[in-house]
């Protein structure tokens, strides 16, 4: 039997996979361009380099979900149960995330009030901290002073709400409940991503500045001892994210087993 589908319809069936896979394809190749280039400075590419694959993943995700065709049944159902947001994002991981993404803001502003606001050799500020090691002012870098945490700050400032919206659009969207909280766990991998990712990336900055000499005194090595749980909690959170992205498929939430299917 020959195929009547229009090509037109069988692209746009999985149009959100291509531009998910696209945009992944492109901020990965866009990061290695970011981390290559010149610079005096060899932490600054790597942040541009991670906050740009964080934002590529979620524009890819929210064009995807742009592009998803929606039921174009007459029949339409409806439950009574009003749709929440948290019933779409995935029950265990969320609030991981969310506690990730808080984790982020704190060490964040923590950095961007330690960090010294005296130029270093290189003019710039807000990317050391210095610390009196035997009497002496030393710097302890890279530290994620606002030199460091500006362009993380702006990709949580624009990707943040894009998601939220996202995610409450698909809410009181039509679909079925399934394909609903599809795509509602791939917003919320992206999101993930961008986040997990620039924990790892603080985490790792703060642990090279504080082991970077004996000066750290104790309360520097309390700090290491409270981020290396969050670090390898990022490296988890930002695996599963990148296969959510990828391949979402909603599984194990508790809203799946009520036995409603609404398709409004």
């Amino acid at each position: 039997m020959l195929d009547t589908v229009p090509l037109q319809t069988r692209f746009l069936d999985h149009a959100d996979y291509y531009a998910r896979w696209s945009c992944l394809a492109i901020g990965f190749v866009a990061a290695q361009q970011l981390v290559e280039m010149e610079s005096d400075d060899i932490t600054m590419p790597l942040v541009v380099a991670i906050t740009a694959f964080g934002l590529c993943a979620v524009g890819g995700v929210l064009l995807g979900d742009a592009l998803t065709l929606r039921p174009q049944g007459a029949v339409r159902t409806a439950s009574l149960a009003p749709r929440l947001v948290r019933d779409q994002v995935p029950p265990r991981m969320a609030p991981l995330l969310l506690l990730q993404a808080a984790s982020l803001v704190a060490l964040l502003v923590m950095g961007a009030v330690t960090a010294s606001s005296d130029p270093d050799r290189m003019g710039r500020a807000g990317r050391v901290m210095t610390v009196i090691c035997e009497g002496v002012p030393a710097s302890l870098g890279p530290w994620p002073g606002l030199y460091y945490s500006g362009p993380m700050f702006a990709a949580l400032a624009v990707g943040t709400p894009a998601c939220v919206w996202a995610l409450r659009r698909i809410a009181h969207g039509p679909g079925d409940d399934q394909q609903r909280r599809d795509r509602a766990w791939a917003i919320t991998g992206a999101w993930g991503l961008m986040v997990s990712s620039q924990v790892l990336l603080v985490v790792l900055m703060v642990l090279v500045a504080l082991t970077e000499n004996d000066c750290v005194g104790p309360l520097g090595a309390a700090t290491i001892v409270l981020i290396c749980p969050l670090g390898l909690l990022s490296l988890f959170t930002s695996g599963w994210s990148l296969v959510t992205v990828v391949a979402p498929r909603a599984v194990d939430d508790e809203a799946a087993d009520d036995g409603t299917f609404d398709d409004e």
